[in-house]
């Protein structure tokens, strides 16, 4: 079985509050984006788990698609297989990619197995390997709230923009990203805020790690107004970053102007 985990970016991140469990309160719109990985799952004699591309710090007992699989397999009478993940969505960049994997793992496992694990359930199997995970069960636009766990229905009307991911490379831990972040929240209603054309975003829709991260690395906050400079209608920084994105009214190809970076362009549906 071959799926394709698929990156996210977040459209406004505001940290509200720091909950007793030290994970901290958010609102965000998370919204998928067609950067992806290649992940291929099929039936083994002993279980392995194998990657290429982009390296992956730590060893396969560690990978969050072999924890997916350990996962179910407590609870259900799972075979070994065989996962091999390649991976092209930047690592440490603000895009969900090791989630997406997780996600896309049970997805693909419930499917090889005939499981029959509902869609809530699945969100609850990936809910216990990280914060953002869950989203990539469904796997498309929401409003996002707690730790970003959980999801309801968003009205943002921006199927058919072109959109341009920039990773700059440089990896920022979440633990690194929430050092500098004084929790508080926004002065305006970001869903309401969404409703509205694309062009009233600036200046509105927030990245609340912004303030601290582009004063420590100012080539973030570079790569943003690069991208406005270049006819982007809305630009920021996605989740933790390091990766900014830039949404235009039409096709682009903006390659020359970040040679030095990875970088993904195409259309949000």
């Amino acid at each position: 079985m071959l799926v394709f985990p698929n990156a996210k970016i977040n459209i406004g991140l505001n940290i509200v509050e720091k909950r007793p469990d030290g994970f901290h309160n958010i609102e965000s719109c998370f919204y998928p984006v067609g950067w992806s990985d290649a992940l291929e799952i099929t039936l083994a004699e002993t279980f392995s788990f194998h990657a290429d591309g982009i390296a992956i710090p730590g060893n396969a007992e560690d990978n969050l698609c072999t924890k997916a699989y350990q996962m179910l397999r407590r609870d259900f009478q799972l075979t070994p297989v065989k996962i091999h993940l390649l991976k092209t969505v930047p690592i440490g960049a603000g895009l969900g990619g090791g989630s997406a994997d997780a996600a896309f793992t049970i997805r693909a496992l419930n499917q090889l197995f005939e499981l029959n694990i509902s869609i809530a359930e699945q969100e609850h199997y990936a809910r216990q390997i990280g914060s953002d995970c869950a989203f990539f069960i469904r796997n498309k636009p929401v409003y996002c709230f707690e730790k970003g766990d959980q999801f309801d229905n968003i009205d943002v009307n921006i199927a058919g923009k072109w959109i341009v991911l920039v990773n700059p490379g440089i990896h920022i831990s979440t633990v690194e990203a929430y050092s500098g972040v004084v929790a508080k929240r926004s002065a305006e209603n970001l869903r309401t805020i969404l409703r509205e054309p694309i062009i009233e975003w600036r200046g509105r829709v927030r990245n609340d790690f912004e303030a601290t991260l582009f004063k420590k690395y100012p080539l973030l906050e570079e790569v943003k107004e690069k991208l406005y400079s270049l006819g982007a209608e809305y630009a920021a920084m996605s989740g933790s970053g390091s990766t900014l994105f830039g949404i235009f009214g039409g096709e682009q190809n903006l390659k020359q102007h970040f040679p030095d970076f990875r970088l993904w362009q195409g259309f949000l549906k």
